[in-house]
């Protein structure tokens, strides 16, 4: 089975569609799908449910699918830096299902393992456990938290093979094992292919079977979110 298609475009082509779920990896502009996002924009589809920690910044990342009014509704952890995200939710433009980050991380990875819910305490007593189940244990409440799952997941690592077991470049890892193990496509974004056998077994951070798609973007731009420079 070849994994390894020639362009983003490709990659996501016959497989997204207007109003699915996506699951996509990255904190901040770390390990984010730069060209895999930018294909999903040129690709037109709307509509879309988007689970990310955050959404970019204006114009880069999923920013650029805030821009072009192509997500309907985010279930996301952060929703700082991002002008666009923040005029359309308290307009009443965009959905949000507000997630603690750790929580979210545990969703993702429950949807995955195919867990279908959890209890947790984070969020008792706040507007995160509004409508849902609170239940206690040894006296101490816990909320019900149900996993996720995503029509497609988008994930950016640093080397793949053949196979599509990946290696992940340090904090870019993030979200984006959960997310891949969360999606029932998944497409990974990858600076590096080698081939299959190439990686060392025990330095493989995902393994090929949860990797349905691989497109090489070698030269990413990588941008930075926040600068901070001595005088």
């Amino acid at each position: 089975m070849n994994k390894v298609y020639p362009s983003a475009e490709a990659a996501l082509a016959g497989l997204v569609a207007d109003g699915q779920t996506l699951a996509v990896g990255g904190f901040g502009l770390c390990g984010i799908p730069e060209a895999l996002i930018a294909a999903l924009r040129d690709s037109g589809v709307k509509n879309l449910t988007c689970i990310s920690n955050n959404a970019g910044v204006d114009g880069f990342g999923l920013g650029q699918l805030l821009a072009t009014r192509q997500i309907r509704k985010m279930i996301s952890s952060y929703v700082g830096e991002n002008k666009e995200f923040e005029r359309q939710y308290l307009s009443g433009e965009l959905e949000l299902e507000f997630t603690p980050q750790g929580t979210l991380a545990e969703r993702l990875r429950a949807g995955g393992a195919g867990i279908p819910a959890f209890y947790t305490r984070t969020g008792v007593g706040t507007v995160v456990a509004d409508g849902k189940e609170v239940r206690a244990f040894d006296g101490v409440p816990h909320v019900l938290e149900r996993s996720l799952s995503a029509d497609v997941a988008l994930v950016k690592a640093h080397k793949a093979d053949r196979a599509g077991n990946l290696v992940f470049s340090k904090t870019a890892r993030n979200f984006n094992p959960l997310c891949a193990m969360a999606g029932r496509v998944t497409v990974a974004e990858v600076e590096e292919l080698v081939e299959t056998g190439e990686l060392d077994a025990d330095a493989i951070h995902l393994p090929g079977i949860y990797v349905d798609r691989i497109v090489v973007n070698a030269h990413p731009e990588k941008r930075i979110e926040q600068r901070t420079v001595r005088n």
